[in-house]
């Protein structure tokens, strides 16, 4: 059970990492890596079905209520099966379609790396979220959701996708603060994150009203429904794959997935309803004008996915097991046909170079395989018969005719409407007169379209699996509700119903619309000017130009350079916990009689070193030299060291000794890096400086915020303190060094985070000092013979200390951070003594063996971390557990908590070689 629900995502989280360190090597392989594991995964997806209906449950966060909780349901199977699937066929059509692209755009082939990577990862995130049966995981897979879109649009990094791609992260980003505040909302009134517990719980009244129209604003935003629609059109700058599949059958799913899921929730709020409903109807309406006005083949497709989501909304918002069904069936078909037409568009635009209405023409001609593979598609959406897509839309037409008049005539006008602009799609590139010259197209760009074109033929014959497979998931959205013998048709009636009628009139009315277009083509040109020129996308990019303006203004005002950024930070601080005082009747000024810290050995000596770390602090600010100010720093640092000491926190005092030594080696060598003249304007005019009372205060109320802070926590020391407990549980993991344990075991998942912040910087890092230029020669001192050989020499026994820290950590003095800090202190030493000219002769892929030993350091935390949920543990279950006793060698004790301490250790030195290295060379183009 636990392996049907983990396995898929587990392989789907897996799939980036591996296309990463595949495709930096070599590039050529991230796009067989990402298709091997998209196929992985469809599998395994395809393998849960046959046991679905699971939950797991874990533990994350127990003060909060918050679980690891994932399901497996009917709903969650069918969203999988549309992200893997397509996901799988959108990476196939990206192994034919990029090259292409890559070489149009004058870009290196190495890219497509990251471009794999973050579709992968967006494909996993889709799984995440909806397997997700907790708020807080859904909502942290909601926004992955929208970190991934963000650097997919802005992968042509041109100035137009990156003002897509940031506003599809500002709408659907600042709407997702709103979701999270209804999950608050809900977990302060009722106490848990659970979807299944709060709708058993759940009662109408004033916090389900605010909390589900806060979340649906997020979904409608996220499903690009009016007015937040013009994000989409927008995003059509990204490559076509990622249109294929974020804006057919991911990103905009998402949205409708969450109000799928709390759609039991959303239904007992008749305004939300109703508000849905006539957000869907606009949807459909302008959505449907937009994309018979519009030429931009894929914003034809866009405007259509606006409408189309539209009605699944519509039928959500009615509610119920019916309207659920139909809109799981509606989700399904339309992702299979849409993400079809967008690669049609793709390769229309790949064979001829345009994606002008105006430009195309006559591809039947000369393509006639795309031709015949793109009409099942395009029949598909526009709901005709022998196609999947003639019962998304009975679906729609059974739940409209049910509810109202009203809806009856909307539902069946947006069908014709569907018709004509699917019609004019089709017709613009594939018939007419001849356009732009084209060229063959890919195979591998042919491939997917055929399979997707098959599935919705296959879908019009035997629709039953499709049918059966939305009636689990509607009666797993309402588990309460007692279950028909048929709740939607899979075989065609050939009989005057009411559905069937509908769609005769739908075709109708969209044939009428195609033979009186040069009546209504200028008037609906004229009509939507008038939209454009009032609508929401010109009150978004007033809106960005007024808060750019703002922030200009106040970074002139107090953020001209990094002193006064922090002074604006500790004066507002320090106001505020002034305040704070101020404003408590029940405070009392701390006592200052004593104090829970013993320090070891005499008072008077830690007294002394106090004195002297202030009087180095004082130093600091006096000084006007560089290399003064580094020194002093420094002295401060060792003295606030040697305190750790005295106070017993020996750990503490290694790893600032540590940390100090190598920060003041890297920061004498990025003062050795710039020039003399910079250091020397920076000197000058610091020294016409004449008003620094504005750091002056900030420097007053830093210090007495912090001694009014410090003091108030430990005169009044509290019983139930964590660090006693910690104290407990380290007896139960084996471990005698408390700090190690907390870093390693209490708060494991800290450090994984904390590693992983440090790689990705680690990236960015080396991206910005990457530039050209010529290499010379340097080094930082003298490279004498005896130097080098004295260097030399204390490589290995420096790096022996550092794995005898890094394996005696857990139990004393130590651990894989001071380990890893050790051995890059010897390893900095070869490098200023040498020169890392020196050093690559010897190593001459010392890079890319420093970025394998950091990116191995932070698998390897990642796999200890998660290797426990294969076997039904909570993450960072260390082996042995609580009351076994450990592995021994001799005098050694062993744990996997030592194989994550490893991980740290490697990561630590991976990151000071690679730093050193990229300083070096930044320096030697200088």
């Amino acid at each position: 059970m636990i392996r049907q629900i983990l396995l898929p995502l587990l392989i789907a989280f897996c799939v980036p990492p591996a296309v990463l360190l595949g495709g930096i090597r070599r590039p050529r392989l991230a796009p067989p890596l990402a298709i091997a594991g998209a196929s992985v995964t469809l599998l395994t997806v395809v393998m849960s079905w046959r046991g679905g209906g699971h939950t797991l449950s874990w533990s994350w966060v127990p003060n909060f209520n918050i679980r690891f909780m994932l399901v497996n349901d009917g709903l969650a199977l069918l969203y999988s099966l549309i992200a893997a699937g397509i996901g799988l066929m959108v990476l196939v059509y990206s192994s034919g379609y990029l090259p292409h692209y890559l070489k149009k755009h004058d870009r290196p082939l190495n890219v497509q790396t990251s471009y794999y990577a973050w579709l992968a990862l967006f494909m996993a995130s889709m799984l995440g979220l909806v397997m997700a049966a907790d708020l807080i995981l859904l909502f942290v897979f909601f926004d992955l959701t929208a970190v991934c879109s963000y650097f997919l649009i802005a992968f042509d990094r041109t100035e137009e996708s990156r003002s897509a791609a940031l506003s599809a992260l500002l709408v659907t980003g600042i709407t997702s603060v709103g979701m999270l505040i209804g999950i608050l909302w809900l977990y302060a009134e009722h106490g848990t994150f659970s979807i299944g517990e709060l709708i058993d719980r759940v009662k109408p009244g004033i916090t389900l009203s605010g909390a589900m129209g806060l979340m649906a604003l997020a979904a409608v935003a996220k499903s690009a429904h009016v007015p937040l629609h013009f994000w989409l059109p927008r995003a059509m700058s990204a490559p076509t794959p990622v249109s294929a599949y974020l804006h057919s059958a991911a990103m905009v799913a998402a949205g409708v997935f969450v109000l799928h899921r709390l759609n039991p929730l959303i239904a007992q709020v008749p305004l939300v309803q109703t508000v849905l409903m006539i957000l869907a109807g606009f949807s459909i309406l302008i959505g449907s004008l937009l994309a018979l006005d519009a030429t931009d083949i894929k914003k034809i497709l866009a405007y259509s996915t606006v409408a189309q989501y539209g009605y699944v909304s519509l039928m959500l918002a009615v509610g119920g097991v019916t309207a659920t069904a139909a809109a799981a069936i509606y989700v399904l078909v339309h992702a299979l046909c849409k993400s079809a037409l967008f690669m049609v568009a793709g390769a229309g635009e790949a064979m001829t170079g345009t994606r002008s209405l105006e430009q195309l023409g006559g591809l039947a001609r000369k393509q006639p395989m795309l031709a015949i593979t793109s009409v099942l598609p395009a029949a598909t959406l526009a709901g005709l018969p022998l196609t999947a897509g003639f019962f998304k839309d009975e679906g729609f037409f059974k739940i409209a005719s049910g509810h109202s008049w009203g809806m009856t005539v909307v539902a069946t006008a947006a069908a014709a409407l569907t018709l004509t602009y699917t019609w004019r799609f089709w017709h613009g590139i594939f018939l007419g007169s001849p356009g732009a010259p084209a060229k063959p197209a890919s195979r591998r760009m042919l491939f997917p379209i055929a399979c997707l074109a098959l599935l919705c033929l296959v879908g019009g014959m035997y629709m039953a699996p499709a049918v059966h497979l939305a009636t689990v998931a509607a009666y797993d959205v309402y588990p309460q509700t007692a279950q028909e013998t048929e709740v939607l048709s899979s075989t065609y009636h050939f009989a005057a119903t009411t559905p069937n009628v509908m769609a005769l009139t739908a075709y109708g009315g969209g044939f009428l619309l195609w033979i009186s277009r040069r009546w209504w083509e200028r008037r609906l040109r004229g009509l939507v000017r008038t939209m454009e020129r009032v609508g929401p996308d010109v009150t978004y990019v007033r809106l960005l130009e007024w808060t750019s303006r703002l922030a200009d203004w106040l970074h002139q005002v107090e953020m001209r350079d990094l002193r006064d950024r922090i002074a604006g930070v500790l004066i507002p601080a320090g106001l505020l916990v002034g305040l704070a005082i101020v404003g408590t009747s029940t405070y009392s000024w701390p006592a200052v009689s004593g104090s829970s810290l013993t320090p070891v050995g005499s008072s008077s000596l830690l007294g002394l070193i106090l004195v002297l770390a202030g009087a180095s602090a004082l130093c600091v600010v006096r000084q006007r030299d560089h290399l003064g100010l580094i020194l002093t720093l420094t002295a401060t640092g060792f003295f606030l060291a040697l305190v750790y000491a005295l106070l017993g926190a020996p750990d503490v005092s290694l790893v600032a000794v540590l940390v100090e030594t190598v920060l003041t080696l890297l920061l004498l060598a990025t003062l050795w890096i710039l020039p003399a003249s910079v250091l020397q304007q920076e000197k000058e005019r610091e020294a016409r400086r004449h008003d620094n009372r504005w750091y002056t205060v900030a420097g007053v109320m830093a210090a007495a915020l912090v001694f009014v802070l410090s003091m108030t926590v430990l005169s009044e020391p509290r019983q139930d303190s964590v660090s006693n407990r910690h104290l407990e549980l380290a007896e139960q993991v084996h471990a005698e060094n408390i700090v190690a344990a907390i870093l390693v075991d209490f708060r494991g998942l800290d450090t994984l985070g904390e590693a992983t912040v440090i790689f990705v910087a680690l990236l960015g890092v080396g991206t910005l000092l990457e530039t050209g230029g010529r290499s010379r020669s340097h080094t930082i001192m003298m490279n004498t013979a005896f130097n080098e050989k004295l260097a030399m020499g204390l490589l290995l026994p420096i790096t022996v200390v550092g794995i005898a820290l890094l394996v005696k950590g857990y139990h004393e003095t130590g651990g894989g951070f001071a380990g890893g800090m050790v051995v890059a202190l010897g390893i900095l030493l070869q490098y200023i003594v040498l020169g890392h000219q020196r050093i690559k002769q010897g190593v001459p892929q010392v890079g890319s063996w420093a970025y394998g030993l950091a990116a191995a350091g932070l698998g390897l935390m990642l796999a200890v971390s998660f290797a426990p949920l294969i076997t039904g543990h909570p993450p960072l279950s260390h082996v042995p557990g609580p009351g076994n006793d450990p592995f021994t060698l001799g005098s050694l004790e062993g744990h996997t908590s030592l194989l994550f301490e490893s991980g740290i250790f490697l990561l630590v030195i991976g990151f000071t070689v690679l730093m050193l290295q990229h300083v070096m060379e930044w320096r030697e183009r200088a």
